[in-house]
């Protein structure tokens, strides 16, 4: 009898020791589950209310900003936007034809001409927050008068100022039956592109290479490229600035528009703010000859409901900016480029050690 119920008090033992180490799996599943959802729910908050990590995926701001460059971007310089889309995180899934109601929080800085900014990239068919993200230098504020001659910006009637990591095309012309290496032009930070005239290159570079190329000695001249004024390459955009014809190199006086201003449409200026009273403001507009119906009353005169930016890459030759697609409203502004944590250059398959952790100036 003592051995029968020491067998049996052995069993109950060993059943309870498997019920403790169940439990102390599922503690342990717990605990780490726990963890996780509490990271991921740290994350979300963060990337939509504090900071947001970008990509760097075209060499339209280099040389200031590198293909390959992960920034993080701050939201709470201009302060965050509460969530617009319900959808899934950390994913471009979001539930079509829901947008919800959305306000602005205060920031502890005002965006500022010369700012880098990240914004959604305002033509795109999708609701704000799920727009691709786009980083340009905002170069007009609201109310300035913007105007682009043989390629120089222009800011209410002064010189743009400049930076040292804008780059353009220059016209590099050599001597007689001398190559330029493209090789070399590279080792000083510029890059080549043949043309079909003998003698003459096309070199996309910063001033401070264009000056050292200058005093090459196969070099006779380095002069900025320019577009002739009459050279339309709009023909196949469906967004100018000028009704006839147009090239980014030229940009007749232009507003940047803001809020609480009144324009006066008429069929000579309504391709500038089509997509402003349509797109970005919600507004129905028909036209009649040279009369216009918005929101079935007839007027030729809006009053603008929110500021707008007049944003520029960097890489003024290989940027699709304003310049092609208009003006960036208000609530498309994502946050000011902080910081590059890490860089990465495809070509060589290394890592930019000295991009690392710099901070962005403007």
């Amino acid at each position: 009898m003592a051995n029968k119920l020491s067998r049996e008090e052995r069993q109950k033992r060993r059943e309870q020791r498997r019920k403790n180490q169940h439990k102390k799996a599922k503690s342990w599943l717990r605990e780490w589950a726990d963890a996780l959802l509490f990271a991921a729910v740290a994350a979300l908050i963060i990337r939509t209310f504090f900071f947001e990590a970008y990509r760097i995926p075209t060499p339209s701001m280099e040389k200031t900003l590198m293909t390959g460059d992960f920034l993080i971007v701050s939201k709470m310089s201009y302060g965050p936007r509460t969530p617009m889309v319900l959808g899934v995180p950390f994913t471009n899934i979001y539930m079509q034809g829901l947008v919800l109601p959305w306000a602005r929080l205060p920031g502890f800085d005002e965006i500022e001409r010369n700012d880098i900014v990240v914004f959604n990239y305002p033509v795109d068919l999708a609701p704000i927050a799920a727009k691709t993200n786009y980083v340009k230098r905002l170069v007009g504020m609201p109310g300035d008068t913007l105007s682009i001659d043989d390629n120089q910006l222009f800011v209410n009637g002064e010189q743009a100022e400049p930076f040292p990591g804008i780059q353009r095309t220059y016209e590099v012309r050599v001597r007689d039956r001398v190559r330029l290496s493209a090789a070399k032009v590279r080792a000083a930070g510029g890059t080549l592109y043949q043309t079909q005239q003998p003698g003459v290159y096309r070199v996309n570079m910063t001033r401070q290479v264009a000056e050292t190329i200058s005093r090459w000695q196969e070099v006779t001249d380095v002069n900025p490229f320019v577009l002739p004024d009459g050279f339309n390459e709009y023909d196949r955009r469906e967004f100018s600035f000028s009704s006839g014809f147009m090239n980014h190199h030229h940009l007749p006086p232009t507003v940047v528009p803001f809020e609480g201003q009144t324009v006066t449409l008429t069929p000579g200026n309504y391709h500038v703010y089509e997509d402003i009273l349509t797109r970005y403001e919600g507004n129905s507009v028909q036209r009649e000859g040279e009369q216009f119906i918005i929101n079935g009353e007839e007027t030729n005169e809006y009053t603008i409901r929110q500021d707008y930016y007049f944003m520029m890459g960097d890489n003024r030759d290989n940027s699709e900016d304003s310049r092609f697609w208009g003006f960036v409203p208000q609530t498309h502004i994502v946050g000011k480029a902080g910081m590059i944590y890490f860089s990465w250059d495809s070509e060589r398959w290394l890592p930019r050690f000295d991009r690392i952790l710099n901070f962005i100036h403007d």
